[in-house]
């Protein structure tokens, strides 16, 4: 499942369902983000409009990311899933309508 992809709209059905799901309390790792130098590994406590908020392991506080630029992994039910941030630029409670049901802005 971890194999890399030109796209989000590459995701198959089963990866777009578990994304249209619960993110709170997934694994994350990140890869590259603006404003972040090296990897990030961490639990998603808070997410939305435009950010993840990740708990990380040896930190004190949690450590706010941008959606925008975003890449890396989370870890779901169904497995390691390719993340971007840019198409998730949606409000949480909106996620669903959007990947599943072709809403107004279409996850392409």
């Amino acid at each position: 499942m971890a194999t890399q992809r030109e796209s989000p709209g590459d995701l198959s059905r089963l990866e777009r369902e578990a994304l249209a799901g619960e993110l709170l309390g997934a694994e994350l790792e990140v890869v590259r983000a603006p404003g972040v130098r090296g990897r990030v590994r961490g639990t998603i406590v808070d997410e939305s409009l435009s950010t993840f908020v990740v708990r990380v392991p040896g930190r004190a506080r949690p450590l706010r990311l941008p959606k925008a630029g975003l890449e890396g992994t989370v870890v779901l039910p169904l497995g390691e899933i390719p993340l971007r941030g840019d198409p998730l630029r949606v409000r949480p409670e909106d996620r669903t309508k959007r990947l599943l049901a072709g809403g107004p802005r279409r996850f392409r």
